[in-house]
């Protein structure tokens, strides 16, 4: 009767056991993917000297940041280099923290992205419109501007031929403004050239730089001198220093191209289109990419293939004809009916 008693006792007692047992596994089943859950993925993004305020390249790849921030759970930090020598520091700052991921903004980071990432191997790299090879840390992101530019280059050119469109000056001039004379500026203008040729060989095309990316004031001097040669369209191709040609457009009464972000809300009556180059589309790209363990090194391309670059919705001014005419110059890059060349077309980019 003992026996039975305490048998019966210990069987109660292991019930009970197994009864709590399954009563916290319950409990925590729920929260195992908590548990599992990766660190945090940290990304920073190191700007141009342009800043974020360039309204162009610096704002969209914040743009494409803001969106994994929001998209997934990213955590993210920003430094505006406020001159060319903070390049290095700025990258260095963000290895150090064993970010995960830091993006460079522009091709005249390319020295300092090249160093920085064989410093910290352990440290994924993204730089933006310059290509760095044989580093497997390293992803370029490079553009086919010379695509959207040449599509721009079409819409300038058959403005000029077109009749009764109001504030054309009838000089058949157009004026391209670049910040430096270096690859990621000169693929836009080599295909705005083309472009605009392809439409009238005879159209005079005014090319100058301003050597910076963030002087608005030089910007507009020089469109002003141009509009004052005759060019009723300006394309800009300069980052924040490209502001200044929008308001030069905007204060003669004449028109402009903006460049990479659709520029239009910076004077409504003014820009016509920009050629657009999909920095943001890039940046959350390769940001997530690299999140979920599919970095790739080396040349990321994007162009009008893969909605890479394009051009934004003309404004009323621009004939139906004119986008018309756009729009088939489009398709024909796309089919391979129409090769644009990055190479700079003789007496420009000088």
């Amino acid at each position: 009767m003992k026996r039975s008693r305490l048998f019966g006792a210990l069987a109660v007692v292991l019930i009970l056991t197994l009864a709590l047992a399954g009563c916290g596994n319950t409990g925590t089943t729920p929260n195992t993917g908590d548990t599992a859950k990766k660190p945090d993925f940290k990304v920073a993004l190191v700007t141009d000297v342009g800043g974020l305020n360039d309204h162009s390249f610096n704002y969209l790849a914040n743009k494409g940041l803001e969106k994994a921030k929001a998209d997934l759970g990213v955590q993210t930090a920003v430094v505006e280099s406020k001159q060319m020598t903070d390049y290095e520091s700025n990258l260095t700052k963000f290895a150090q923290e064993k970010y995960n991921l830091v993006i460079a903004v522009g091709f005249l980071m390319h020295d300092a992205v090249a160093k920085v990432a064989k410093q910290f191997p352990d440290t994924k790299f993204m730089i933006i419109d310059s290509e760095i090879k044989d580093q497997p840390n390293v992803s370029s992101a490079l553009f086919n501007t010379e695509q959207c530019g040449y599509l721009v280059g079409v819409m300038a050119g058959a403005m000029e031929t077109s009749t009764g469109i109001p504030n054309m000056l009838g000089k058949n001039t157009v004026g391209v403004v670049g910040g430096m004379a270096i690859p990621p500026v000169n693929d836009y203008i080599a295909g705005f050239i083309q472009g605009a040729k392809s439409v009238d060989s005879n159209i005079n095309i005014i090319v100058k730089y301003t050597g910076k990316f963030d002087d608005p004031a030089g910007g507009k001097t020089t469109a002003l001198t141009m509009i004052g040669q005759g060019a009723d369209i300006v394309f800009h191709v300069a980052g924040g220093t490209g502001n200044g040609v929008i308001d030069a457009a905007k204060e003669k009464k004449v028109y402009a191209i903006g460049v990479d972000a659709d520029q239009n809300y910076l004077a409504p009556d003014n820009v016509i289109t920009s050629a657009l180059k999909g920095v943001d589309t890039a940046t959350y790209s390769i940001i997530k990419a690299t999140k979920d363990n599919q970095f790739k090194s080396g040349d990321v391309f994007f162009n009008l293939a893969n909605d890479g670059v394009g051009f934004a919705k003309p404004i009323k001014a621009v004939p139906d004809p004119v986008v018309a005419k756009v729009n088939e110059a489009a398709k024909k890059i796309k089919d391979g009916s129409i090769k644009v060349s990055n190479e700079m077309p003789a007496g420009y980019g000088k």
